[in-house]
């Protein structure tokens, strides 16, 4: 089994139930364990920046797949909540998003995905919640808690529990 770091984000639709439902189909489709999930935080839009505010959070799971399944998996569940990555704007509006940010401690480098995600350490939307469920995960060399010390988290809002 591996500890899987993933993140998740949207601003289209009602983002925290599509969460809540995208966290199952994870767990169920991946055969996967649920070992930690942070709150939802609020956070301003990232590239493009005349769009909705987003929508994030990080889940942490135990699954038997590996890297490459898990990541057609995880897009198959974005395709099933709206998300279509052929004809999206890159960084614009999305139903859902779905990141693998670690898979334990594999290093992979290829044209369909890079381990740990390339640019985890650029993005305070990420690191605010996974700081929250791994502060000390060291990914890359580093920990979530470290690398979220050198950004900005200006615009980043805890959003209160929902009940359920």
């Amino acid at each position: 089994m591996a500890e899987v770091l993933i993140a998740l984000g949207g601003n289209v639709g009602d983002v925290r139930a599509t969460f809540r439902k995208a966290i199952a189909n994870i767990c169920g489709m991946t055969q996967a364990a649920l070992l930690a999930r942070s709150s939802d935080y609020a956070t301003p839009p990232w590239g493009d920046e005349q769009q909705d505010r987003f929508v994030n959070a990080c889940i942490a799971i135990d699954t038997s797949l590996d890297p490459h399944a898990l990541l057609f998996t995880l897009h198959k569940i974005e395709k099933k909540f709206g998300r279509d990555r052929a004809s999206e704007t890159r960084w614009g509006p999305r139903t859902l998003d779905l990141d693998l940010l670690a898979y334990d401690d594999v290093t992979l480098d290829k044209p369909e995905l890079t381990l740990p995600h390339p640019r985890l350490f650029e993005r305070a939307f990420v690191l605010v919640p996974l700081a929250e469920i791994a502060p000390d995960r060291i990914i890359a060399g580093r920990t979530p808690r470290q690398a979220l010390a050198t950004l900005s988290s200006a615009g980043i809002e805890r959003l209160p529990d929902l009940d359920g």
